[in-house]
Protein backbone atom coordinates (compact mmCIF):
# COMPACT_ATOMS: atom_id res chain seq x y z
CA UNK A 1 0.00 0.00 0.00
CA UNK A 2 1.44 3.37 -1.03
CA UNK A 3 1.78 6.35 1.27
CA UNK A 4 1.03 9.83 -0.05
CA UNK A 5 3.71 12.40 0.71
CA UNK A 6 3.15 16.10 0.11
CA UNK A 7 6.16 18.12 -1.01
CA UNK A 8 6.20 21.92 -1.07
CA UNK A 9 9.54 23.29 -2.29
CA UNK A 10 10.67 26.86 -1.75
CA UNK A 11 11.85 28.73 -4.82
CA UNK A 12 15.11 29.77 -3.17
CA UNK A 13 16.85 28.39 -0.08
CA UNK A 14 20.05 29.75 1.43
CA UNK A 15 22.33 27.13 2.99
CA UNK A 16 25.66 27.36 4.78
CA UNK A 17 26.70 23.70 4.95
CA UNK A 18 28.02 21.64 2.03
CA UNK A 19 25.63 18.75 2.69
CA UNK A 20 22.12 19.80 1.71
CA UNK A 21 19.11 17.75 2.79
CA UNK A 22 15.62 17.69 1.35
CA UNK A 23 14.08 18.93 4.59
CA UNK A 24 15.96 22.23 4.16
CA UNK A 25 14.40 22.96 0.78
CA UNK A 26 10.77 23.21 1.83
CA UNK A 27 7.94 21.53 3.69
CA UNK A 28 7.30 17.77 3.72
CA UNK A 29 4.29 15.99 5.22
CA UNK A 30 3.26 12.36 5.23
CA UNK A 31 0.87 10.38 7.40
CA UNK A 32 3.63 7.82 7.89
CA UNK A 33 6.13 9.76 10.01
CA UNK A 34 8.89 7.23 9.37
CA UNK A 35 8.74 7.92 5.63
CA UNK A 36 8.50 11.65 6.31
CA UNK A 37 11.63 11.56 8.48
CA UNK A 38 13.58 9.52 5.92
CA UNK A 39 12.68 11.93 3.13
CA UNK A 40 13.61 14.98 5.21
CA UNK A 41 17.00 13.41 5.92
CA UNK A 42 17.61 12.61 2.23
CA UNK A 43 20.85 14.21 1.05
CA UNK A 44 20.10 15.88 -2.29
CA UNK A 45 23.46 17.48 -3.05
CA UNK A 46 27.00 17.67 -1.72
CA UNK A 47 28.65 20.98 -2.57
CA UNK A 48 32.33 20.60 -3.41
CA UNK A 49 33.50 24.17 -3.99
CA UNK A 50 33.87 26.36 -0.92
CA UNK A 51 32.63 29.53 -2.59
CA UNK A 52 29.35 31.33 -3.13
CA UNK A 53 27.35 29.52 -5.77
CA UNK A 54 23.76 28.86 -6.82
CA UNK A 55 22.51 25.43 -7.85
CA UNK A 56 19.21 24.63 -9.56
CA UNK A 57 17.43 21.35 -8.78
CA UNK A 58 14.40 19.95 -10.58
CA UNK A 59 11.58 18.43 -8.58
CA UNK A 60 11.67 15.47 -10.99
CA UNK A 61 15.19 14.58 -9.86
CA UNK A 62 14.13 14.89 -6.23
CA UNK A 63 11.12 12.64 -6.79
CA UNK A 64 13.35 9.98 -8.34
CA UNK A 65 15.64 10.06 -5.31
CA UNK A 66 12.69 9.85 -2.92
CA UNK A 67 11.17 6.88 -4.72
CA UNK A 68 14.51 5.07 -4.62
CA UNK A 69 14.58 5.71 -0.90
CA UNK A 70 11.15 4.07 -0.39
CA UNK A 71 9.10 2.64 -3.26
CA UNK A 72 5.90 2.85 -1.19
CA UNK A 73 5.85 6.63 -1.34
CA UNK A 74 3.54 8.48 -3.73
CA UNK A 75 4.70 12.09 -4.03
CA UNK A 76 2.32 14.98 -4.52
CA UNK A 77 4.20 18.16 -5.36
CA UNK A 78 2.27 21.28 -4.35
CA UNK A 79 5.18 23.74 -4.48
CA UNK A 80 7.79 24.88 -6.99
CA UNK A 81 8.80 22.65 -9.89
CA UNK A 82 12.39 23.89 -9.65
CA UNK A 83 14.29 25.16 -6.66
CA UNK A 84 17.48 27.15 -6.18
CA UNK A 85 20.08 26.35 -3.56
CA UNK A 86 22.02 29.48 -2.66
CA UNK A 87 25.22 28.31 -0.99
CA UNK A 88 26.82 30.89 1.30
CA UNK A 89 29.91 29.51 3.05
CA UNK A 90 30.43 30.36 6.68
CA UNK A 91 33.13 32.99 6.36
CA UNK A 92 34.61 34.96 9.22
CA UNK A 93 32.55 38.15 9.61
CA UNK A 94 34.32 41.45 9.03
CA UNK A 95 32.52 44.29 10.87
CA UNK A 96 34.84 46.90 9.38
CA UNK A 97 34.11 45.77 5.82
CA UNK A 98 30.37 45.67 6.53
CA UNK A 99 30.45 49.23 7.90
CA UNK A 100 32.44 50.42 4.90
CA UNK A 101 29.93 48.91 2.48
CA UNK A 102 27.02 50.43 4.40
CA UNK A 103 28.73 53.84 4.42
CA UNK A 104 29.41 53.63 0.68
CA UNK A 105 25.76 52.79 -0.04
CA UNK A 106 24.57 55.67 2.16
CA UNK A 107 26.90 58.16 0.45
CA UNK A 108 25.85 57.07 -3.05
CA UNK A 109 22.14 57.13 -2.10
CA UNK A 110 22.44 60.55 -0.44
CA UNK A 111 24.23 62.33 -3.26
CA UNK A 112 22.22 60.48 -5.91
CA UNK A 113 18.92 61.52 -4.31
CA UNK A 114 20.17 65.09 -3.83
CA UNK A 115 21.19 65.32 -7.49
CA UNK A 116 17.82 63.91 -8.63
CA UNK A 117 15.90 66.41 -6.50
CA UNK A 118 17.99 69.34 -7.73
CA UNK A 119 17.58 68.38 -11.39
CA UNK A 120 13.82 68.00 -10.87
CA UNK A 121 13.58 71.41 -9.23
CA UNK A 122 15.63 72.94 -12.03
CA UNK A 123 13.59 71.29 -14.81
CA UNK A 124 10.32 72.33 -13.17
CA UNK A 125 11.67 75.82 -12.40
CA UNK A 126 10.32 75.45 -8.86
CA UNK A 127 11.92 78.68 -7.58
CA UNK A 128 10.20 80.69 -10.32
CA UNK A 129 6.87 78.99 -9.58
CA UNK A 130 7.22 79.81 -5.89
CA UNK A 131 8.05 83.41 -6.79
CA UNK A 132 4.91 83.78 -8.94
CA UNK A 133 2.76 82.10 -6.30
CA UNK A 134 4.12 84.35 -3.55
CA UNK A 135 3.45 87.46 -5.67
CA UNK A 136 -0.13 86.39 -6.45
CA UNK A 137 -0.92 85.82 -2.76
CA UNK A 138 1.09 88.59 -1.09
CA UNK A 139 1.03 91.18 -3.88
CA UNK A 140 4.75 91.93 -3.59
CA UNK A 141 7.86 90.37 -5.04
CA UNK A 142 9.79 88.05 -2.77
CA UNK A 143 13.13 89.47 -1.75
CA UNK A 144 14.63 86.09 -0.84
CA UNK A 145 13.61 82.73 0.56
CA UNK A 146 9.98 82.66 1.69
CA UNK A 147 7.67 80.44 3.69
CA UNK A 148 7.07 78.42 0.53
CA UNK A 149 10.69 77.27 0.29
CA UNK A 150 10.70 76.55 4.04
CA UNK A 151 7.56 74.37 3.96
CA UNK A 152 8.73 72.69 0.74
CA UNK A 153 12.03 71.75 2.39
CA UNK A 154 10.16 70.20 5.33
CA UNK A 155 7.40 68.57 3.29
CA UNK A 156 9.77 66.85 0.86
CA UNK A 157 11.54 64.59 3.41
CA UNK A 158 8.28 64.01 5.29
CA UNK A 159 6.62 62.93 2.04
CA UNK A 160 9.48 60.53 1.32
CA UNK A 161 9.18 59.01 4.79
CA UNK A 162 5.41 58.57 4.43
CA UNK A 163 5.71 57.15 0.90
CA UNK A 164 8.39 54.61 1.77
CA UNK A 165 6.53 53.82 5.00
CA UNK A 166 9.67 53.05 6.94
CA UNK A 167 11.97 55.11 9.09
CA UNK A 168 14.49 53.43 11.38
CA UNK A 169 12.60 50.67 13.26
CA UNK A 170 9.28 52.50 13.21
CA UNK A 171 6.81 51.75 10.42
CA UNK A 172 3.58 53.58 9.75
CA UNK A 173 1.80 50.36 8.80
CA UNK A 174 2.46 46.66 8.32
CA UNK A 175 2.24 46.93 4.53
CA UNK A 176 5.49 46.26 2.66
CA UNK A 177 7.32 49.38 1.58
CA UNK A 178 7.81 50.20 -2.13
CA UNK A 179 11.50 49.30 -1.75
CA UNK A 180 10.60 45.90 -0.28
CA UNK A 181 8.14 45.26 -3.12
CA UNK A 182 10.75 46.12 -5.73
CA UNK A 183 13.37 43.97 -3.98
CA UNK A 184 11.03 40.97 -3.92
CA UNK A 185 10.13 41.54 -7.57
CA UNK A 186 13.81 41.71 -8.49
CA UNK A 187 14.56 38.57 -6.44
CA UNK A 188 11.73 36.68 -8.18
CA UNK A 189 12.99 37.79 -11.61
CA UNK A 190 16.53 36.66 -10.76
CA UNK A 191 15.30 33.26 -9.56
CA UNK A 192 13.17 32.78 -12.68
CA UNK A 193 16.11 33.69 -14.92
CA UNK A 194 18.44 31.27 -13.11
CA UNK A 195 15.94 28.44 -13.49
CA UNK A 196 15.33 29.19 -17.16
CA UNK A 197 19.07 29.42 -17.86
CA UNK A 198 19.64 26.07 -16.15
CA UNK A 199 16.89 24.50 -18.28
CA UNK A 200 18.40 25.93 -21.47
CA UNK A 201 21.86 24.66 -20.55
CA UNK A 202 20.51 21.16 -19.98
CA UNK A 203 18.67 21.16 -23.32
CA UNK A 204 21.56 22.80 -25.23
CA UNK A 205 19.54 25.93 -26.07
CA UNK A 206 21.36 29.25 -25.95
CA UNK A 207 19.59 32.58 -25.42
CA UNK A 208 21.53 34.07 -28.34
Amino acid sequence: MSEVLYLKLNQNTEVHERDVFLGQLGSIWCRDKAIESKCKALKVINIQANKKERYVLSVMDLIKQMEKLDNRVEINNIGETDCIIDYQPNLKPSPVWDWLKAAAVCIVAFFGAAFAIMTFNNDGDVSNVFGHLYYQVMGVQAGGPTILEFTYSIGLPLGIIVFFNHFSKAALSKDPTPIEVQMRTYETDVNTTLIQNASREESGIDVS
